[in-house]
């Protein structure tokens, strides 16, 4: 960060730093910073006018460090991020062409020079000419500085010169430096965190049921399948009188309840109405009477998704079309343990199984859509083509949810942490 010299830091930097350029280049050449209406006031009769006419806040930058910090509870004080605009104007003897002489030099060392480093700064910070500006830190400052040509067009120059300068044109192009930032003096105060969010039980929205996390009981890294035991995580979740969760449309009683876990095992939802990929649940809260009135005082938590996976049951080759060596092209038959939904997307994934692997062999790897279907089933017919012959490891994506491949768990198995099924060999 930097203080409030900042700004005149740079407009001091560049104009000691073109000083040199400029007098070697055209004797006698001078860099000012007065107001372009000022230029032949006073002024060398050849040189560059440096002038600031535009100061935009960097909107990427602008305090950007200032709330993580304080998050942090670090004592951080404000800062602003600018962008600084630039005129360079360029006037002299238009006979021997000073002007554009003087371009071609400043336009080369800015280009040369297309950041403004520390050691620049400190220069100018040494400098006996510039001792107003001794106590800048801006050579402190994380965040470089660039400078950057602006492509101004004729209609640009146009409205600066008589909007800004309102002064007769003079040869001129425009830099942008960015970025600057500047520290505040004082820090923001910081209020105390919230220890506890108190409701007092306001019903009715207050006291309903919040479902925050569904997993597999296992961790949340086990996928989700039909016989799993989900833990369903969140507040209030156990009702008055009695508890139920709202799944594919069926309402189950789950295993075990309390106010902030349920424990809810898939057996107990019939497959027939289980679906895989992603679903969702509720926890319902049933008033004690049944009576309609009544029923319009029951509570329901938010829909809760989670991904349910269909597992492979069985794979069979139906056809392969191909001869000797030739690539093979037929159909696989695969069932499912759950229906597949009418509209729901299906895709068969073959991967190449061998248990001898060379070096430089690359396995195969294909992808299939199932054809569209009028009616639920468990089972799928699905065509390949192209593929070439060997052993394939099988999945099924069924709604974006992916079966699960089994793993080699015998230690004295040479495929052991293997992929092992479910297979099928192309022939």
């Amino acid at each position: 960060m930097s203080n409030y010299l900042a700004v005149a830091m740079i407009t001091a930097t560049l104009q000691r730093t073109l000083q040199g350029v400029v007098q070697r280049d055209i004797e006698g050449a001078r860099v000012t910073t007065v107001r372009p209406s000022d230029i032949g006031n006073g002024t060398p009769e050849t040189g560059v006018n440096l002038f600031l006419y535009q100061v935009i806040t960097n909107p990427a930058l602008n305090n950007i460090d200032a709330t993580p910090s304080r998050s942090r509870g670090n004592p951080t004080k404000r800062q602003a991020a600018l962008d600084l605009y630039y005129m360079f104007s360029f006037y002299g003897n238009e006979v021997e062409l000073e002007p554009q002489r003087l371009l071609g030099s400043v336009v080369r060392s800015l280009n040369d020079k297309r950041v403004i480093s520390q050691e620049m700064i400190r220069e100018s910070c040494r400098d006996a000419t510039l001792a107003f500006l001794q106590e800048s830190d801006l050579a402190d400052q994380v965040q470089q500085i660039s400078i950057v040509p602006l492509n101004l067009n004729l209609e640009d120059l146009s409205k600066a010169w008589s909007v800004f300068f309102q002064t007769p044109y003079l040869l001129s192009l425009g830099y942008k430096v960015l970025v600057v930032m500047l520290e505040g003096d004082e820090s923001p105060t910081r209020g105390l965190p919230i220890r506890d969010r108190r409701t007092n039980g306001l019903p009715p929205y207050f006291s309903q049921p919040q479902i925050e996390q569904v997993m597999d009981q296992g961790g949340i890294s086990q996928p989700i399948l039909s016989d799993s035991m989900l833990v369903l995580i969140g507040k209030q979740l156990k009702g008055d009188w009695s508890t139920q969760v709202r799944l594919c449309g069926v309402e189950v009683a789950p295993t075990e309840v309390s106010d902030t876990q349920i424990l809810l095992s898939l057996s107990q939802v019939p497959t027939a109405v289980l679906r895989a990929g992603v679903q969702s649940l509720q926890v319902i809260h049933p008033p004690q009477s049944s009576d309609l009135e009544a029923r319009r005082r029951g509570k329901e938590s938010n829909a809760f998704p989670f991904v349910l996976r269909p597992r492979l049951l069985d794979v069979e080759l139906l056809e392969a079309i191909g001869e000797e060596e030739d690539l093979r092209s037929g159909q696989l038959q695969l069932q499912l343990n759950l229906p597949i939904g009418v509209k729901q997307r299906v895709v068969m994934v073959l991967n190449e199984w061998r248990s001898d692997r060379p070096a430089d062999y690359i396995p195969a790897s294909y992808l299939f859509d199932a054809p569209s279907r009028t009616e639920e089933n468990t089972a799928v017919t699905i065509a390949f083509q192209d593929v070439r012959l060997g052993e394939y490891l099988v999945r099924l994506m069924v709604g974006g949810a992916e079966s699960q491949l089994q793993v080699d768990d015998q230690p004295e198995s040479p495929t052991y942490d293997w992929y092992v099924a479910p297979k099928v060999v192309i022939h």
